[in-house]
């Protein structure tokens, strides 16, 4: 695979615009939503010479948000043995940018939300590109199964994804269920999933501009798919019982952001910067020996779905909740 110097520079330079620019209307859109906390900022370099750095943004101790980042990184270096042997890739260096963002709120009715859209490359030793390719996705973890909800959030990254391939958005469904999986606790999912994809490279049919493209369609949809949701669950009252529930599932997020997580580890294993890597953790979390919930409660209910994934685009909607979504879309 070779690409001219000047088209590889272009097309960084493209990406690294594009996820500055949804980073700053991403953060701007959730603190009009929050209306009280505003993210705190943090520009980093990579410390002991390595290349690169990005931008920390942190919301905490808002009305709606109990803690939340939505961070970029522009990050490259040298294959290392470690990177080898653990993460599977072979070259002289490296280089990565994305965006990544976790949203834990204070309600529990309200979902945590977790997106991710990057772009890899690999070098040889004399600089010339060797592969490149594209992944990313955004994922829904309620707490409270909410159908309306889901089958909202699911129907916005399904009409993203026919834009560009009809099969799309079963086939990065299916990788979504299958990935965000606590596999050490059978399979139980962390929440009712989205989508997902990993190693999509630009070949004669999909160029790099087709699966830029797509990421930036499905970056764009972060805010509809998720913010009319937030507006429609933050005013609902909830009790000790509720956060409860919340802690105990938020500890399973944690399980899996440290056990399985593929960009934690790929964070940690390339010496990336530890604050930035576990901003994706909750501010609390409830561990608690052999807990289960009540068969047929709504926390059982909850469980049952991430059990057993559904085809939410596949349920009924009606003309009134199809009108409501596009509202309050059209507000966000």
């Amino acid at each position: 695979m070779r690409v001219h110097k000047t088209e590889t520079k272009e097309t960084r330079e493209q990406w690294i615009h594009f996820i500055y620019s949804l980073q700053d209307k991403i953060c701007k859109a959730l603190e009009e939503v929050d209306g009280k906390a505003k993210f705190q900022e943090d520009a980093w370099e990579r410390a002991e010479g390595k290349g690169g750095g990005g931008l920390t943004r942190v919301i905490q101790a808002g009305n709606v948000f109990e803690k939340g980042g939505v961070n970029t990184s522009v990050v490259y270096g040298h294959v290392t043995d470690k990177m080898r042997k653990h993460l599977g890739i072979d070259s002289s260096k490296w280089f990565a940018a994305g965006l990544s963002l976790v949203i834990h709120p204070v309600n529990p009715f309200v979902p945590t939300v977790h997106c991710n859209y990057r772009m890899f490359e690999l070098y040889d030793e004399n600089d010339t590109l060797a592969d490149r390719w594209f992944g990313g996705g955004t994922d829904l973890t309620p707490y409270y199964l909410f159908e309306e909800d889901a089958k909202h959030f699911h129907r916005t990254y399904k009409n993203v994804c026919d834009e560009f391939d009809a099969s799309f958005y079963s086939r990065f469904k299916e990788v979504c269920d299958n990935y965000f999986v606590n596999t050490h606790r059978g399979d139980e999912r962390r929440g009712i999933g989205g989508i997902f994809y990993d190693h999509q490279k630009p070949d004669d049919a999909r160029d790099v501009n087709f699966w830029m493209n797509f990421g930036k369609a499905c970056g764009n949809a972060f805010i509809p798919a998720y913010l009319p949701i937030v507006e429609k669950r933050k005013g609902i009252q909830y009790n000790e019982a509720n956060k409860h529930w919340q802690e105990i599932r938020r500890g399973r997020y944690v399980e899996f952001n440290l056990v399985h997580d593929r960009g934690t580890l790929f964070g940690l294993k390339t010496n990336g910067r530890t604050e930035s890597i576990l901003m994706s953790l909750p501010p609390t979390v409830r561990f608690e020996y052999n807990y289960q919930p009540a068969p047929g409660s709504e926390e059982d209910k909850l469980l049952q779905v991430c059990l057993h994934p559904r085809d939410w685009t596949a349920a009924e909607i009606t003309d009134e909740e199809r009108a409501e979504w596009a509202k309050r879309s059209n507000t966000c």
